[in-house]
């Protein structure tokens, strides 16, 4: 596939079609790799997306107790001192 290359104020830039952009599920921001004469382009993962939202929910819905003491009865912690 050929694009051109076009002006953007002072500087140049790329078109992407947005077949591809929704092809490749690129939103917002994509990832620049400089690679041996090449240039990849690749869609910014968000791993942890949500995660915080989430952990509330659990947190209202009790979902997040310890399932064991952090901290056991037996356990001294002179070794540490």
């Amino acid at each position: 596939m050929e694009i051109p290359i076009i002006n953007i104020g002072n500087s140049k830039g790329i078109r992407l079609p947005k077949t591809l952009l929704e092809q490749y599920n690129i939103t917002d921001t994509i990832e620049l790799i400089l690679e041996k004469g090449r240039i990849i382009l690749k869609p910014k993962s968000t791993p942890r997306k949500g995660w915080e939202g989430l952990f509330k929910e659990m947190h209202t819905n009790g979902d997040d107790a310890l399932l064991i003491d952090d901290v056991f009865e037996d356990e001294t912690f002179e070794e540490w001192k």
